[in-house]
C-alpha cells in the first residue's frame, strides 16, 4: 500500500490505546533518546501483526511514528495525562505475569557509538537511578490507572444511560405488559421433583415459578418464528437506508402531480426486491427449522408402566418406520449387552414407552443405552457399570476429551436398580433452578427421611453421549430450553450484515444530500430562468410551476443517481459468488463433504476478517491421542507404528459410512488376534524414514531412534540395565491405567477407556509387545512376548486404584506381582512427581538445570525472531522493481530446472523466507548439556546401516547413572512439549506385605468416609506415593486434522490473530497451542488465574511487558473462572481486553459456551472496526458462532450441530485458508468494484441529464428518450457491473495462498472506503463534463440542414456513455477476462445498436421533443459527424482513464499492481504454486542455512534403518509431507532440497 493511500483502518487505534508499543516505558527514558541508533531486534507494533509485510514503496511509518514519539517525550517530559497512549509503565513488575512465575531476560545486544555491545536491560540500567526509575513508573502506572477510571466513566456516559433507560422501559411496557413475558422470579429452594414412576405422563408437574406447566424439551435454533419473521425481516431490510429512501421516494410517487416518471416505477421493484430478500433468508432459517425438527422428533425410551403413553397421539408413519429401525438395531445388540435385574427389560416390556424428545417431561423416567445422546438434564438414578460408574462424553459440551464417570447417589443406587423399586421408590430430588453454570451443580435427594447432597458427580446434561456403559436410567430435572446448554445459548439472534452496509448506507446519506443539492441548484436556476426569460415569453403567460411541484420533481428526477438496482443486482452477484464457492478444492473426499454456504448475505465478510476465535476439539483436533515418543533410561524414541496400522485401516473397504463416522476412538480395534502362533516381527525396513513430522517444528525432523530398535535391542540384550529398565517402563504402561479389553467377533481386541490418552497408552503398550487381553475382577492378564519370541499369558492382582483427578494430577495403582511381590506403578505430570522420587533433591536440581537450559534456548530464539522482525518493516525487504525481487544480479542456481527467471529463483528466496520467518531453530542453545557420549543421530557406526548400529545405539553407562538419567529424561520431557506433545511420568516401587497392609486400613476408612471423602483419600495417597524410582517418560501427540499448523501460521502471516476457545483442561490447551502453532517454541505465555494473586496487578505488568514491544511472540491464557471474576469488575474488564488486543494469540480455556460468545462480542465492542470469525463443531460452539460477525462450523465429529446453524459449513479446517484467503479477498473485491463502479456509471449517465437543464430553463425535460431512459439499466449496463461482480480476480488463487499478508487487502478496506468512492465520482465528474461538452460542441454548431433536435442529441451522449460504461468496466477495471466477460460485453453493446433499430421501427409516429421513428437510419445515424463524435468523445474519456491508472501504477503501485507484474513473469507460476501448498514451507530450514556456490544437489545419505527420518537435511522430493496440497490450483509439485547460495 502506497503511502497516499489511507483507507480505514482495520483496527480503530482510539479503542486501545493505553501502554503503545511505540512508546518507551519505565527504564527506557534514555533507550527512546537513543532509539536512532538502536541497532538490536525491536517490536514496533503489536496492535498489528508481527509479519505484516509493505510490498509497495511506502514510507516506513514505524519510524516516522518512532521519531515522533522521540520528539514529544524529549520535548515535554510531563506527558499529557489524557492520551493515555503516552502512558509509560515500568517493567519491574513484569515477572508477576508470568503464569509459570518464570521470568526470562532478553540479552539483546545493541551497538554504541565507541563500538562496544552493551545490553538493552544493562544499558537502561547503566544509565539510570533506581529511584528515579520507580517514580516514574509509579506516575505511569497511575496516569493508566486513570485512563481507565475515565473509560469506566465513559462506559456510564449519556448515551449508555439512555439505552438502558429504553431497553428498562421497552422490557417493562413492551416486553412485559404487551407481550406478556415477565422474567421467571426464583424458587424458594429449587425444584422440586418427585421419583415416580409413569406420575408425571398423567399429570405433569408445577412450576413453581410460574405456576404452570415446566416448559416443554422442544428446542429451537432458527431465529424466526412465524409471528416474528415479518416484522423483523422488515425492520432489517429497511435498515438498509437506501431501501428506505426508495421507500421516502415511492411514497412521494404516489401522489398525484408530483412524479414525472410515473406512479409505480419505484414501489414495484422495491416490493419485488425486499420480498425476494426476505424469501432468501426465510428459506436459509427454514432449514435450520428442518434439523431442529431432527432434534426434537428423535425417540427416547420414558418408564409409563401404567401404558399412558399409548394412549397419547401415534406418531406419523415415517416416524414409526424410523422407531422400528432402532428397535431392530437395539434388539441385535441384546444379545451382547449385559442385563442387570429388571432395568434392563427390553422394549418388548410394555414399562418402557417409546416418545419423541420434545414430548418429555420434568420428572419423567428416562432409559439410556451404550452411544445414545442425553435428551435432557437427568439426575442419575441406577448404571449398569462396574461399581454402578457410567461414563458420559461432554464433548459437545465443554470440549473435554476425557470422559468423566458419573455415579448415582448411593441413597438413589439401592432403591432404583428395579422396575418395581423405581415404582415404589418415593424419593424427593430438589434441583436447583436452571442456570448457565456447566461447572457447578447443587441439589439434594431426601429418602425415608434420609438427606444426602447431589453433586456435578450426580447429574448429566443435554448434549452429552453415554459411552462404555450398557445401561443408564435418569430423571429428568431440566428441559427444552432450560436445559444447561440451551441457557449458554445465544437468544433472539439477529440477521448479520456485511461490514460493507456502514460505509454504503454513510455514501447513500451523502447522495441524498447530492441530490438535494442538485435539487436545490435547478430550483434556482429555474426561478433565475423565469425572472429573466419565462415572464417576458407570452407564450409561457400563466404558466409557472409551484415550489412543491419543483422541489420534488427534481428530487424524483435525480433519485436515480441511488439506484435500486444496486441492491437487485446484488443479490443476482451474490447467487453467482455463491456458485462458484463451489471450489472442488474444498472438497473433502473422506467424508464426502462439500462446503455449504447457508447465507449469501455476507459473503464479502469473509475477505475482511481480523479476528478468528476457534474451537479446539472436534475443529482443531481430531480427539485421536496417539502414543508418539518415549523416554526410557536416558534415550529418548519415536513410535510411529500407529501411522502404519491407520493406514491399513483407511485401505479397508469401507462399510456403512454412517456407522464409520459413528466409532468412537474408544472403540477402535487393536488389530490383533489372540491367536499368537506367530511371532511377533519387528522388521527393521531398510531405507524406511518415519512419516510423522513434529507439527511445532516443522522444519525439523525427529532424529531419534525408532521403537522397533528399541525391541530388536532388548531382544538382542535382555539382561542389560538398560533393557531391564525398559521393561519395566513397558510394564508401567501396560497396567497403569484403567481400560477394559472387549474381544469382538472376528477376534480383535478393542478397549474400552475413559480417556483417548489411557487407550493410546494401551495400544503403544500392544505394539511393543504388551497385550492387555483380559480384565477380570481384580485383575490384569497381560499377553508378553519373550526375548525368544514365545508368547506368555501373566495375571496380575489388581489390589488397589487411586483414581486421576484434576487436583492430584496423577494415578496410581497397586499390583500384586506374578512373583508375589506388591508394586505400586504411578504416572502423573512432572511437576507432580519429581517431588514424589526416590532421590528428589537430585531430580530437582537436574529440573532446574533443564529449565536454565530450555530459558536460554528460549531467549536465543526469541533474540533471533525479533532480529528478523526488525528487519520486516523495512522497505528494503518489499517487493518492487528496485529490490530484491526484479535483481537481475541475483547468483542464486535453482535446483529445479523449469525455473530459469531470476525473478522466479528471487521470489522462491523471498517466500521461503516469509514461511521460515520465526520457525528457525536457534544453535547452541545446548552447550551446557554435557553427555558422556555424542548423539546417536550423529553416529556414523549408525549412520552405516551395520550390525554394529544396535550395540551403538544405548549408553549403558548412562542407565546405571540417576543423575545422567534425570537429565536426560526431563530435557526429554522439555523437547517434548515444546513440541506440543502432552507428557506423562511414570514411576514404580515396590513395597512390603506389611507396609502395604497398614497403608491399605488408612485408605479403606478413607474410601468410606461419608465427611470429606476426596480429601481424606488424597492424604491416605500422599503416604504410598512417594520414594519412587523413576521408570521414563511418555508423550502422546493429540492428533492435530490435517493442515491445521499450517492454516494457522498462514492466517497469522495474513494479520489474523487467531484466538482458541475451549472448554478443556489448561494444560490440553497449552499442548494444542504449541501443536497447532498458536504457541512457538519461544513464545511467552501470560496466565491469568484468579486464584493466584492479585489480578488487577498481574494483568497491570503484563501490560507493561507486551507493551514495550520487545516480546518477538505473546500469548495469554485466561480460564472460564477468571474470566466471570473479570468480567464482574468493570475496571478489570477494560484492563483485560486492552491487553487481550494486543497479545498475537489468547487461549482460553475451561469456558462455557456463554463466555465464548461473550468473549466475541466484547472484541466486537472493544475493536468496533474489527471483524470476527467464530469456527466450530459441536453445539457448545453455536453460541459464539451466532454472536460473531461470520460463523463457521464444522461437519465433524461433534455432529452437525454447529454446521447447520452457521453461515458456512466446511468440512475440515484446513479448508478456512482458501475460504479466507482466496474466496475471502476475491467476494470482496468484487463486491467493492460492483458498488463503485455502479454508482460511477450512474453518476456519468445522470449528471449529463443536469448538465442539460442549463439548456432548457430548468424545466426537468430530459436529454434521454423515455424507453431508452427506462431499460438503460436492466438492458445496456447491468451485464457489465454483473458479470464484474461474478468473475473478477485481481490475483491467482496461488499467488493469494503463497503469500497470504496480501489478505490485508481487506482488512484494511482498500477496495471499498470514502477515499476509494470520491476517486471513482471524481473520475466519473470528469468524464461527464467531457462527454456532455464535446456532445453539445457538436451539436451547437450543426447546421440547420442535419438533424439538430433533442432525440439525436440525447442517444448520441447515451451512445457514448453505453460504450464508455462497457469498456470502462469490463476491459479497464475486469483484471480475469474471459469468454463469458467479452460476451457480455458484445452483447451490452450490440444489444444498444439493435434497440436503436428496434424503437425506431415501432415508435409512434408523433409530434413532441423526440422524433424517434426512422430517425437511426434515415436521420443521424448515416452521418459522419454523429460517428465521428462519438468515437472522439470515447477516446478522449479512455485516454484521461488510461493516463490516469498509469501515473498511479508508474508513482504510486498497490500490492496488487506488483504482484499482477509478477505473476507475468516466466516461471513465477511453478513457484507460487509450489509456495501454495498446504505445507506452505519450501525448503527445510537448515540450521545456520547451509549454502553451496556450485548450485548442485546435496547428496543425500543413506539413512540408518533404525533412525527416524532426519540426518538427511530434509524431507525426499516424495515425502508425504509434500503430497498433498490445500489450495493451490494446478498440480502439486514435488519439493527437494534446495540449496542457497550468497
Amino acid at each position: 500500500m502506497s503511502r497516499h493511500d489511507s483507507p480505514e483502518p482495520a483496527e480503530s487505534p482510539s479503542q486501545h490505546p493505553p501502554l503503545d508499543s511505540n512508546f518507551p516505558f519505565s527504564n527506557a527514558g534514555v533507550e527512546a533518546r537513543q532509539d536512532r541508533n538502536f541497532g538490536g531486534p525491536r517490536r514496533t507494533d503489536t496492535n498489528t501483526s508481527a509479519h505484516r509485510v509493505r510490498f509497495s514503496n511506502d514510507v516506513d511509518h514505524v519510524g516516522q511514528r518512532r521519531l515522533d514519539t522521540f520528539i514529544r517525550t524529549t520535548a515535554d517530559p510531563l506527558m499529557d495525562s489524557n492520551d493515555p497512549s503516552q502512558v509509560r509503565a515500568s517493567s519491574s513488575n513484569a515477572a508477576n505475569g508470568r503464569g509459570d512465575e518464570r521470568h526470562v531476560e532478553y540479552a539483546f545486544d545493541t551497538s554504541t557509538k565507541d563500538g562496544q555491545s552493551r545490553s538493552w536491560m544493562g544499558y537502561s540500567k547503566g544509565n539510570q537511578d533506581a529511584n528515579d526509575t520507580d517514580r516514574d513508573a509509579s506516575f505511569h502506572l497511575d496516569n493508566y490507572r486513570a485512563w481507565v477510571n475515565r473509560q469506566r466513566k465513559k462506559a456510564k456516559g449519556p448515551r449508555v444511560r439512555f439505552e438502558q433507560f429504553f431497553n428498562r422501559h421497552y422490557q417493562k411496557w413492551i416486553i412485559e405488559g404487551l407481550l406478556r413475558q415477565k422474567p421467571l422470579p426464583p424458587s424458594r429452594d429449587g425444584r422440586h421433583i418427585p421419583v415416580s414412576a409413569g406420575t408425571v405422563r398423567k399429570v405433569p408437574l408445577v412450576d413453581e415459578r410460574s405456576g404452570g406447566d415446566y416448559v416443554s424439551n422442544f428446542i429451537r435454533s432458527s431465529r424466526y418464528t412465524k409471528w416474528s419473521f415479518v416484522p423483523k425481516q422488515l425492520y432489517f431490510q429497511f435498515s438498509k437506508l437506501a431501501n428506505f429512501y426508495f421507500l421516502i421516494i415511492a411514497v412521494l410517487q404516489l401522489i398525484p402531480g408530483l412524479s414525472t416518471t410515473g406512479s409505480y416505477t419505484t414501489l414495484i421493484p422495491l416490493l419485488i426486491f425486499v420480498s425476494i430478500s426476505m424469501g432468501k433468508e426465510g428459506y436459509d432459517d427454514y432449514r435450520r427449522y428442518v434439523l431442529d425438527k431432527t432434534e426434537n422428533l428423535a425417540p427416547a425410551w420414558v418408564l409409563d408402566p401404567d401404558g399412558t403413553v399409548e394412549n397419547e397421539k401415534t406418531p406419523g408413519k415415517n416416524h414409526l418406520r424410523g422407531f422400528a429401525r432402532r428397535m431392530r438395531r437395539r434388539e441385535t445388540e441384546e444379545d451382547r449387552m449385559t442385563e442387570l435385574q429388571d432395568v434392563g427389560e427390553r422394549q418388548g416390556q410394555p414399562e418402557w414407552a417409546m416418545i419423541k424428545w420434545q414430548d418429555l417431561r420434568v420428572g419423567d423416567i428416562i432409559r439410556l443405552q451404550r452411544d445414545d445422546s442425553v435428551p435432557a438434564d437427568i439426575v442419575i438414578l441406577h448404571a449398569t457399570g462396574s461399581n454402578g460408574v457410567a461414563y458420559i462424553e461432554t464433548m459437545a459440551l465443554d470440549g473435554e476429551t476425557n470422559l468423566k464417570s458419573k455415579q448415582a447417589c448411593s441413597l438413589l443406587a439401592k432403591r432404583c436398580d428395579t422396575i418395581e423399586n423405581l415404582r415404589n421408590c418415593g424419593a424427593e430430588v430438589v434441583s436447583e433452578d436452571p442456570n448457565a453454570d456447566l461447572y457447578n451443580f447443587e441439589g439434594r435427594v431426601t429418602l425415608d427421611g434420609e438427606t444426602r447432597p447431589l453433586t456435578m458427580n450426580d447429574v448429566v446434561y443435554r448434549g452429552s453421549t453415554l459411552r462404555n456403559t450398557d445401561e443408564l436410567v435418569g430423571l429428568v430435572i431440566n428441559t427444552g430450553e432450560e436445559c444447561k446448554i440451551r441457557m449458554n445459548a445465544n437468544k433472539d439472534v439477529g440477521a448479520k450484515a456485511p461490514k460493507m452496509q456502514g460505509l454504503l448506507n454513510r455514501i447513500v446519506v451523502l447522495l441524498v444530500l447530492v441530490v438535494l443539492t442538485l435539487t436545490v441548484g435547478c430550483m434556482g436556476g429555474y426561478y433565475l430562468w423565469k425572472n429573466s426569460y419565462e415572464r417576458h415569453a407570452p407564450y409561457l403567460h400563466d404558466a409557472g410551476v409551484p415550489f412543491a411541484h419543483i422541489w420534488f420533481g427534481f428530487i424524483i428526477a435525480f433519485n436515480t443517481l441511488i439506484p435500486l438496482s444496486l441492491y437487485v443486482s446484488l443479490e443476482i452477484i451474490k447467487v453467482g459468488q455463491f456458485i462458484l464457492l463451489g471450489d472442488v478444492e474444498m472438497y473433502d473426499a473422506e467424508t464426502n463433504t462439500p462446503m455449504v454456504v447457508n447465507t449469501t448475505t455476507i459473503l464479502e465478510n469473509l475477505g475482511q476478517v481480523n479476528y478468528v476465535f476457534s474451537d479446539k476439539t472436534g475443529t482443531l483436533t481430531e480427539n485421536k491421542m496417539r502414543f508418539r515418543k518415549l523416554s526410557v533410561a536416558g534415550t529418548a524414541w519415536l513410535h510411529d507404528m500407529d501411522i502404519k496400522r491407520d493406514k491399513k485401516e483407511n485401505e479397508k473397504p469401507e462399510g456403512n459410512p454412517k456407522n464409520t463416522k459413528q466409532q468412537t476412538d474408544s472403540e477402535v480395534g487393536a488389530n490383533m488376534t489372540l491367536d499368537g502362533d506367530e511371532p511377533v516381527e519387528t522388521p527393521l525396513i531398510p531405507n524406511h524414514r518415519s512419516s510423522w513430522m513434529s507439527k511445532a517444528r516443522p522444519g525439523q525432523p525427529p532424529t531419534i531412534p525408532k521403537t522397533e530398535a528399541l525391541l530388536n535391542y532388548m531382544h538382542k540384550n535382555p539382561d542389560t540395565i538398560f533393557s531391564r529398565k525398559a521393561r519395566q517402563f513397558l510394564l508401567c504402561v501396560a497396567l497403569c491405567h484403567t481400560c477394559l479389553p472387549e474381544v469382538k467377533e472376528d477376534g480383535e481386541i478393542a478397549f474400552q477407556a475413559a480417556s483417548p490418552d489411557e487407550l493410546a497408552l494401551v495400544q503403544a503398550a500392544q505394539d511393543l509387545g504388551y497385550l492387555l487381553i483380559d480384565r477380570p475382577t481384580q485383575s490384569i492378564k497381560l499377553q508378553i512376548r519373550s526375548s525368544e519370541g514365545e508368547l506368555s499369558t501373566e495375571t496380575y492382582e489388581v489390589l488397589d486404584v487411586i483414581e486421576f483427578s484434576s487436583k492430584r494430577k496423577r494415578m496410581s495403582i497397586v499390583i500384586r506381582m506374578p512373583d508375589g511381590r506388591i508394586c505400586v506403578f504411578c504416572k502423573g505430570a512432572d511437576n507432580v512427581m519429581i517431588a514424589r522420587l526416590k532421590n528428589a533433591l537430585l531430580a530437582k536440581q537436574k529440573a532446574s538445570a533443564v529449565e536454565r537450559r530450555a530459558s536460554k534456548r528460549k531467549s536465543v530464539e526469541a533474540e533471533r525472531v525479533m532480529s528478523r522482525l526488525s528487519g520486516t518493516y523495512s522497505p528494503r525487504n518489499s517487493i518492487s522493481k528496485r529490490n530484491s525481487i526484479f535483481r537481475r544480479g541475483s547468483r542464486r542456481i535453482s535446483t529445479d530446472l523449469n525455473r530459469r527467471s531470476a525473478v522466479s529463483d528471487d521470489l522462491d528466496s523471498w517466500l521461503t523466507r516469509r514461511e521460515t520467518m520465526d520457525l528457525d531453530r536457534a544453535t547452541g542453545f545446548d552447550e551446557d548439556f554435557t553427555t558422556p557420549r555424542q548423539s546417536i543421530a550423529l553416529s556414523p557406526v549408525l549412520l552405516a546401516g551395520t550390525d554394529e548400529a544396535y550395540d551403538g545405539m544405548v549408553d549403558e553407562f548412562i542407565a546405571a547413572d540417576d543423575g545422567a538419567i534425570f537429565e536426560r529424561c526431563f530435557h526429554h520431557i522439555s523437547e517434548f512439549a515444546s513440541e506440543g506433545l502432552r507428557t506423562l511420568l511414570f514411576a514404580y516401587r515396590y513395597i512390603s506385605d506389611d507396609e502395604y497392609e497398614g497403608w491399605r486400613k488408612v485408605y479403606r476408612t478413607a474410601a468410606t468416609s461419608l465427611i470429606d471423602r476426596q480429601q481424606r483419600i488424597e492424604e491416605a495417597a500422599e503416604l504410598i506415593e512417594q520414594d519412587f524410582d523413576l521408570a521414563g517418560a511418555s508423550a502422546i501427540e493429540d492428533k492435530l486434522q490435517q493442515g491445521v499448523p499450517e492454516t494457522i501460521e498462514k492466517l497469522r502471516r495474513a494479520n489474523i490473530k487467531v484466538w482458541m476457545l475451549t472448554g478443556d483442561k489448561r494444560e490440553t490447551a497449552i499442548n494444542i497451542a504449541h501443536s497447532a502453532r498458536l504457541a512457538k517454541p519461544f513464545s511467552e505465555l501470560y496466565i491469568l488465574d484468579a486464584t493466584d494473586g492479585d489480578l488487577q496487578e498481574k494483568i497491570t505488568s503484563t501490560l507493561v511487558d507486551v507493551g514495550r514491544g520487545m516480546v518477538a511472540h505473546s500469548v495469554l491464557v485466561v480460564d472460564g473462572h477468571t474470566l466471570g471474576v473479570i468480567e464482574k469488575d468493570e475496571s478489570l474488564k477494560i484492563m483485560f481486553y486492552d491487553l487481550a488486543v494486543r497479545m498475537d494469540s489468547v487461549i482460553c480455556c475451561r469456558a462455557s459456551p456463554s463466555q465464548k460468545a461473550s468473549l466475541v462480542q466484547a472484541i466486537r465492542d472493544t475493536v468496533p472496526s474489527s471483524l470476527t470469525l467464530a469456527i466450530g463443531d459441536g453445539s457448545n460452539d453455536i453460541a459464539m458462532i451466532q454472536a460473531s460477525h461470520v460463523g463457521i462450523g464444522i461437519s465433524g465429529r461433534e455432529g452437525l450441530q454447529a454446521a447447520r446453524v452457521a453461515d458456512y459449513s466446511i468440512a475440515q479446517f484446513r479448508f478456512l485458508q482458501r475460504l479466507l484467503l482466496v474466496h475471502g479477498r476475491w467476494m470482496y473485491l468484487r463486491t467493492a468494484k460492483y458498488i463503485l463502479a455502479t454508482f460511477w456509471k450512474e453518476l456519468v449517465f445522470y449528471i449529463i441529464q443536469a448538465q442539460y437543464q442549463h439548456w432548457n430553463g430548468y424545466t426537468g425535460t430530459s436529454i434521454y428518450e423515455s424507453w431508452s431512459l427506462t431499460v438503460f439499466n436492466a438492458l445496456f449496463t447491468s451485464l457489465p457491473v454483473i458479470l464484474l461482480g461474478i468473475f473478477e480476480k485481481d490475483l491467482k488463487a496461488e499467488t493469494l495462498l503463497a503469500v497470504p499478508e496480501l489478505y490485508s487487502f481487506g482488512q484494511r478496506s482498500e477496495a471499498f472506503n470514502f477515499k476509494q468512492y470520491l476517486t471513482w465520482m471524481l473520475s466519473g465528474a470528469v468524464d461527464t463534463v467531457i462527454i456532455y461538452m464535446m456532445v453539445w460542441g457538436f451539436f451547437k454548431d450543426i447546421l440547420f440542414t442535419e438533424n439538430n433536435s433533442l432525440f439525436p442529441l440525447g442517444q448520441l451522449a447515451f451512445t457514448i456513455a453505453v460504450i464508455l460504461i462497457n469498456v470502462k468496466i469490463l476491459i479497464l477495471e475486469c483484471h480475469h477476462k474471459t469468454v463469458i466477460t467479452l460476451t457480455g460485453f458484445a452483447l451490452s453493446i450490440i444489444g444498444w445498436f439493435v434497440w436503436n433499430l428496434f424503437i425506431g421501427a415501432i415508435y409512434p409516429v408523433k409530434i413532441g421533443p423526440y422524433v424517434v421513428r426512422g430517425s437511426f437510419i434515415h436521420e443521424f445515424g448515416n452521418k459522419l459527424g454523429w460517428w465521428a463524435t462519438a468515437g472522439a468523445t470515447i477516446a478522449a474519456v479512455l485516454a484521461l482513464e488510461l493516463g490516469l491508472t498509469a501515473l498511479r501504477r508508474i508513482y504510486f503501485p498497490r500490492d496488487q499492481d506488483l504482484w499482477q507484474e509478477i505473476e507475468r513473469e516466466g516461471g513465477v507460476s511453478e513457484v507460487l504454486k509450489e509456495h501454495a501448498a498446504e505445507e506452505g514451507r519450501a525448503a527445510t530450514v537448515a540450521t545456520g542455512d547451509q549454502e553451496s556456490a556450485d548450485g548442485d544437489d546435496l547428496e543425500r545419505q543413506r539413512l540408518s534403518p533404525v533412525l527416524s527420518a532426519g540426518s538427511s537435511g530434509g524431507p525426499p522430493p516424495n515425502s508425504p509431507q509434500r503430497s498433498h496440497g490445500a489450495g493451490a490450483a494446478g498440480p502439486m509439485i514435488q519439493k527437494g532440497i534446495r540449496v542457497r547460495t550468497a
